[in-house]
């Protein structure tokens, strides 16, 4: 896991470099084949994945975007009118029963099927009409780590494809932004040694960043074995919170942006109960360090607020979530687990 951590800023990489040109041809086929309606299948971390491509195609292109309910295809045979759509499966090893069938009901509906995977010769790329492919090599660990930010990336592709104004060299930054988060690994070790007996948490993430709680939550228990809740910060107020007492762990993704001030505003809601809080962030939030107690945020040593038509924190997502998953080994290693090999689970997992 923690190799494929550090892997990630030359896999991402290799997937913009290679995958552009994929780009590029589906921007010319929705300019004369618009999209009414998007619907992404996935499941796990690859579902995790889909929570941002929701967002970002929402946002930068103004299409609806719906997450599949597999068990609408896979167990209640349910037939939808999907003339129109674009069904998009993603799966890290194209071979997930439920995700390849929603597929193959969706292009039977009519639906245009796009699949983000990274196995070329799996069952999800037979099945797909067009596909991105995640260049992230071989992934050892039960963990996802790599293949998650390179779905990630290629969500970004699909956006471009879409019509959203995402500029190629924007994208062309967030490797080096990646590589600038592996450096906060020392710190993040040091950091995890006291959370060592954590059994319960809190994640939180907002917008675009939503989805990245929801994975930091997953890696804390697949690897950790930490019960963790994944929450905005809007539905962590609108009850949860009331869970929360002194000393509970709550970790915060905090970018600059819209989405500053409501999590700010928890921030300090959290300093009252006396809550354990822990943020990610980046140099381009200048107030964050002001609203946490010592230690402070572990900030990432780059700038990475843009200015413009896009929102301000829109390439944050992949540098954010390279801190939570070094966090996520480095406390599996503080407790004395296998994360490449957490308990009852397999790399890949066929249900319906």
């Amino acid at each position: 896991m923690r190799d494929e951590i550090r892997q990630q800023p030359a896999a991402i990489e290799r997937t913009l470099k290679t995958e552009w040109a994929r780009a590029e041809k589906l921007r010319k086929h929705f300019a004369t084949h618009p999209a009414s309606l998007i619907i992404l299948a996935a499941r796990g971390t690859s579902d995790n994945a889909a929570q941002f491509g929701r967002y970002l195609l929402e946002i930068t292109t103004g299409i609806p975007v719906s997450l599949a309910a597999p068990s609408v295809f896979t167990l209640y045979n349910s037939k939808l009118n999907l003339k129109d759509a674009v069904v998009v499966a993603i799966s890290q090893s194209g071979e997930s029963t439920d995700t390849n069938l929603v597929l193959e009901r969706a292009k039977a509906a009519g639906a245009f099927t796009i699949g983000i995977t990274n196995e070329s010769t799996s069952t999800l790329a037979q099945l797909a009409q067009q596909i991105f492919l995640v260049r992230a090599g071989k992934e050892k660990s039960v963990a996802a780590t790599k293949t998650y930010t390179g779905q990630l990336m290629c969500f970004y592709l699909l956006a471009y494809a879409l019509g959203a104004a995402i500029k190629r060299e924007d994208l062309q930054r967030i490797p080096d932004w990646s590589h600038t988060a592996l450096e906060l690994e020392s710190a993040i070790r040091e950091r995890a040694e006291r959370y060592c007996f954590m059994r319960h948490a809190v994640c939180v993430g907002r917008g675009l960043n939503y989805s990245n709680s929801f994975e930091f939550a997953l890696k804390l228990m697949e690897t950790c074995y930490v019960v963790a809740e994944r929450f905005s910060s809007a539905d962590l107020l609108h009850g949860p919170i009331a869970m929360l007492e002194a000393g509970f762990p709550a970790f915060l993704f905090c970018p600059p942006g819209v989405t500053w001030n409501p999590m700010g505003e928890l921030l300090g809601k959290l300093k009252s109960i006396r809550a354990e809080a822990l943020i990610i962030t980046d140099r381009s939030n200048k107030e964050a360090g002001a609203k946490t107690d010592e230690p402070g945020p572990l900030t990432i040593p780059a700038w990475l607020g843009v200015k413009g038509r896009l929102p301000e924190e829109i390439y944050t997502p992949i540098p954010y979530i390279i801190p939570a998953q070094s966090f996520a080994a480095s406390l599996a290693e503080v407790k004395r687990l296998d994360a490449d090999r957490p308990r009852t689970l397999s790399k890949v997992t066929q249900n319906l």
